[in-house]
């Protein structure tokens, strides 16, 4: 039996892309069953005999389209937890979530991500938790410095993609600040300015050497390093459970540990 295998781009708009052409191909092609189509986010080192590789340019208009779909058949939490796979850094994720939402609109389950005993399911569970989580860290870790302009300025260095669920967070909890999240991992900007919403600018580095701090920023950077050593109790550290609670990878942008 032939195999198709759609590579679409790394991101939540090529990957439901992706999701419509699959749909599109099955239709057009005669092809019997979703088993035999698959998704992925890059070209694979060794391709497979009998297998069919097609290129996904990404469509706005197509991604729309199935996302309308998702929310209006399965809801809005099942929604969310699709995208926070498709958020995540894993390479099988496109494949996973595309046979989960096929699954889901076949049976019209809106708690298809519930169904762990699939294994398209468990793979998408485990995806969404991993972005889950580091978005969850990501909340508590983050540290803002203020420039001189006024304008707050913090940043990640994200393994999964998660700064579009950051900027909202944030948003909300500093609606009158101007203020800037950048990813270093995918050279992403989350730019929010005073009571306006946020968006999102990639493709462009940053160049730290050209921020200027405010005069006031060492001394609460200085204050803020001298209320954590001040709260710790010595006779009580420990640095397992600290690594635990706070893994080795978030603190090279954190205040506190500069």
């Amino acid at each position: 039996m032939e195999e198709y295998v759609l590579v679409c781009e790394d991101s939540m708009e090529g990957i439901l892309t992706g999701i419509y052409d699959a749909y599109q191909l099955k239709k057009e092609r005669g092809i019997e069953s979703h088993d035999s189509i698959h998704l992925a986010v890059k070209e694979p080192d060794t391709q497979r005999l009998f297998t069919q590789y097609e290129h996904i340019q990404t469509s706005s208009e197509k991604a729309g389209k199935v996302t309308d779909t998702m929310i209006r058949q399965l809801g809005n939490e099942t929604w969310y937890r699709i995208s926070m796979a498709m958020a995540s850094c894993f390479e099988d994720k496109a494949d996973a979530v595309y046979h989960t939402i096929v699954l889901g609109l076949r049976v019209q389950d809106r708690q298809i991500t519930d169904r762990l005993q699939e294994a398209c399911v468990q793979r998408t569970f485990k995806c969404a938790r991993a972005s889950e989580n580091e978005l969850c860290h990501m909340k508590q870790f983050l540290r803002f410095s203020e420039l001189q302009n006024g304008m707050l300025y913090a940043k990640i260095d994200a393994k999964h993609h998660v700064l579009p669920f950051l900027m909202p967070h944030f948003a909300d909890r500093l609606p009158a600040d101007n203020f800037v999240i950048y990813d270093e991992n995918t050279q992403t900007f989350g730019l929010h300015a005073s009571y306006k919403n946020w968006y999102l600018m990639q493709g462009a580095a940053l160049d730290e050497g050209s921020l200027v701090y405010s005069e006031d920023e060492a001394v609460y950077q200085e204050l803020f390093k001298r209320f954590c050593d001040s709260i710790a109790i010595e006779s009580r550290i420990n640095p397992k459970l600290q690594m635990n609670m706070l893994p080795l990878r978030f603190r090279a942008n954190m205040t506190e540990f500069q």
